[in-house]
Parts: C-alpha cells; structure tokens; sequence
C-alpha cells in the first residue's frame, strides 16, 4: 500500500527573519510523498527572495489575506494530502516527524488529529526546554481547561477538518484550540509519546502579545463549547495574563534599583493567582498519574452504546468499603463496591452517537499531596474510561 501525502501549509507575512529555518526543517524531511505550500499575505520584507531559492520544491503563493486562519483554509482546501497541518514561519518541524505522523494516523485511522511531544526555543532558536503542557488525550479537559496540545506537533486528517468545517476564520489567537476541540468532540485526538515540533517564543510571538483580546476570545470559544460563561481555562489563562502583566509594570520595566522592592510588591500577587490557576486546573478532579479525586468529570467523543471504565483501587485502611457511582444531568448510570486491585465498570451511555458527559463518584478517598503541590482527596487510579468496542 502506498503511504499517503502529507501537505504542510506555512501561513507567512513579514517573516524573512526566521522563515528560512522554517522551509528547511520541512523539505529535510525524509518522507517520499510531501507537499509544502506557504501562503504568504504580500510580504515586504526578504520572505519572498528566500523562498524563491526553493523554487521547484514548494508551492509560493502571495496575495493578500483576512489573517492566518483564512490562509492556513485556503493551504488546506489546495492540499492534496490526505494529512494536512500547518507550521507557522518562525517554527520548525523536528526530523522524522512526518514519517512518525503517518506511521501514528495507521495505529489511529479513525482518529481527528495525532500530536506529539515538543519543544521551546528562544529567538536565536536555541532549545530552552520541553513544551510543559503536553499530556494524554482527555477531552474534558481539553474544552474546559487547557489546550495542552503543541500546534508544531500536531498533524491533521484532511477529511476531519472538512467534516467539522474548517478553521474558523473570525479567530485570531485561539484558533487552532478551537479546531482541535470540534475534532476531539467527533473524532478523537491520537497523542504519541514523540517529539515533533518546536515552538519559538519570544516578546512579538501572539501568544505573548495578545493580552485582554486574546483572553476573552479564549473565553468565546470555551463558552461556545462547554456553555459555560466562564470555563476553568478562562479564569486560569486570565490569571497568567495578570500575572504577567504585573510582572511587567513591577518588576522588569522599573530602573535595576527598584527591582527588589517591585518583586515584593509583586510576591503576594503571584501567589494569589497561582493558587487560583492550580485551583482551576484541579478542576476535573484529575491529579498526576491518573489519580482521581472523589468526584471526576470525564467527557468522551461521539459514541453510544456502553461505556466501559478500568482503573485500580489501592489497598488502604481510608479506601476499603468504596462505592464508586457514574451519573449524567442528575440521572445515576450505576453503582458498584470497589475491592483493592484493578476494576472493570460498565454501564449505558446515550442511545444515539454523540459527545457525553458524566461524572464518578467515589464514596471513600485518602488525602494525599497531588503531584501539583496540594494535598487532595485521592481515590482510585484512572486506567481508561472509553465506549465499548
């Protein structure tokens, strides 16, 4: 069987200087079936003559745009790829990850989108760590808390994104969170323990610069899909942005003697509003390693039929006689004694394919640090909650 193109899609304006380790970092990749397409909004600066140096091994289109989204559309909707994803002008891909995109899609083929692991580098591009919020997929806590998916890891089905309808062109910061949303919602996202993509940061990037905008339109798009006014995620990334932003006035932009008395005046504020974002985060019920808190919300992409939980109790004095209860908009779906050691649970989900929510309850629990440095409520260890196949 022949392996599938894969079409990688730049969005570019006004990017000469990063964009020529972006071109490299895709055309190294050593997969037989690529296409690279950068759509370029009518750069001014070098962009246009440093890709005309690959002439013949990218397609260069220029013309004037309605922002990245509407580019990253047009790329998708030219691509012959049966895989898409897009690497912005100041990112790069890291070797090998298109042949491990294609290799995750055949485990996954059914799935929306694969991510992997990645990293962070600076200006200069030099590597200053990993990406620090990758985990698992978990799609309750993907539309009600965080996007922890790296963009520059993540690669994409074609047919997914034209099912679920694109990018949505009105968004400018939390676009691709949006899309990765609409596909975990119908699909499912596949993650891989790999890494694949690298993100530079630095004081211009959009995520840096976005402030109150960037917030309330993640506050849009987390409302459109949880129906809450004010989701988790919202309070936590507005949070960070205050955070910031006090850091600022008190603290790097005051002349060098001011410094120490700025970051004490900037002390209680950061502790204030780590305890809030730590709070938030803890939102789910989910700690490190699977451990659930006494009540756990879980999500599961479009299905029906029975649900199916796995998970192990540990044999503790606080634990033993542990009811564990599943239930959805106020209706129990089962009740179950737990015994030390792994348990199977099962009970019925709704009657036609779509998204569900619910919650398991356990009647006992331990208090133990979280891994996020609190004490908790622990329970049992979440091993999988899935429909039955």
């Amino acid at each position: 069987m022949t392996d599938p193109t894969v079409t990688i899609v730049t969005p570019s304006y006004n990017q000469g200087e990063f964009i020529r380790a972006t071109i490299e970092s895709v055309l190294s990749q050593e997969y037989p079936h690529l296409e690279y397409i950068v759509m370029d909004g009518g750069s001014t600066d070098g962009t246009a003559a440093i890709a005309a140096e690959y002439a013949g091994r990218l397609t260069w289109v220029s013309e004037k745009d309605r922002g990245q989204s509407h580019a990253i559309n047009k790329g998708f909707k030219m691509a012959k790829g049966d895989i898409v994803a897009w690497l912005n002008s100041d990112d790069i891909l890291l070797p090998g990850a298109v042949t491990r995109a294609v290799r995750a899609f055949e485990q996954a083929p059914g799935t929306g989108a694969i991510y992997g692991e990645g990293y962070l580098m600076d200006r200069e591009g030099q590597v200053t760590g990993r990406f620090p919020a990758t985990e698992p997929f978990n799609l309750w806590r993907l539309a009600h808390v965080r996007d922890y998916v790296l963009q520059q890891s993540t690669f994409f089905r074609r047919s997914a994104v034209e099912e679920v309808g694109w990018l949505d062109e009105h968004l400018h910061y939390a676009l691709d969170w949006d899309l990765l949303i609409r596909l975990g919602l119908k699909f499912g996202l596949h993650y891989i323990p790999e890494s694949l993509g690298v993100l530079r940061e630095y004081p211009d990037a959009k995520t840096f610069s976005g402030g109150d905008k960037r917030i309330e339109e993640i506050r849009r798009v987390l409302q459109r899909h949880t129906g809450l006014k004010r989701a988790p995620g919202y309070r936590a990334y507005g949070l960070d942005t205050l955070q910031r932003r006090w850091r600022a006035k008190l603290v790097n932009n005051v002349p060098q003697w001011l410094r120490p008395a700025g970051a004490a005046l900037y002390l209680p504020v950061y502790v204030a509003t780590t305890l809030v974002i730590m709070r938030n985060l803890r939102d789910q019920g989910l700690y490190t390693e699977g451990w659930a808190s006494d009540r756990l919300k879980w999500m599961l992409p479009e299905g029906s039929g029975e649900i199916v939980v796995r998970g192990r109790l540990p044999d503790h004095i606080a634990l033993r006689g542990a009811i564990l209860s599943a239930s959805a908009g106020g209706r129990q779906l089962g009740r179950w004694p737990l015994t030390a050691g792994d348990f199977e649970v099962r009970f019925s989900g709704p009657d036609r394919k779509r998204p569900f929510s619910f919650e398991l309850h356990c009647s006992r629990y331990r208090r133990a640090w979280t891994g996020i440095g609190a004490l908790g409520k622990v329970t049992f260890q979440l091993q999988s909650a899935t429909w039955a196949r």
